[in-house]
């Protein structure tokens, strides 16, 4: 299974395991299943950091790059395409734009959204996953 890891289960797969669910450890670990990150969630990780709501144990380039490395995640890059379709998906979706730019990268990439967001879980137009799960 090809995974997008929403934001903060990008943060708790590094520092708050207990946060996820015995199924999503087991999902992030498998050697079958690709897990990715998207460019939109370093951008709001440099966001919660700079305005203190969130620290990190290093300099954020340095916890991204260990992260990504961590859970051997390829990169999904905000193209023109995911842009253009956070602003098209099918029904209705509230108008957080890191949400939508999430959603959008897993439909253009038809990856599987890792999140506890219960927004996100209820939308039927992108596959999702429960990381309490």
């Amino acid at each position: 299974m090809d995974l997008l890891l929403d934001t903060h289960v990008w943060i708790w797969s590094q520092s708050d395991t207990a946060q996820l669910g015995p199924r999503t450890k087991r999902l992030l670990l498998a050697e079958r299943n690709q897990n990715h990150v998207c460019t939109i969630s370093t951008l709001e990780l440099a966001r919660l950091t700079a305005h203190g709501a969130v620290s990190m144990s290093m300099p954020l380039r340095d916890w991204v790059d260990a992260a990504v490395t961590a859970l051997a995640a390829k990169t999904v890059e905000v193209s023109h395409p995911i842009a253009i379709e956070a602003y098209a998906l099918p029904g209705s979706f509230h108008e957080d734009p890191a949400d939508r730019l999430l959603v959008a990268a897993a439909r253009c990439h038809s990856l599987t959204l890792l999140t506890a967001d219960e927004r996100i879980l209820e939308y039927s137009n992108v596959p999702t996953r429960d990381a309490r799960q």
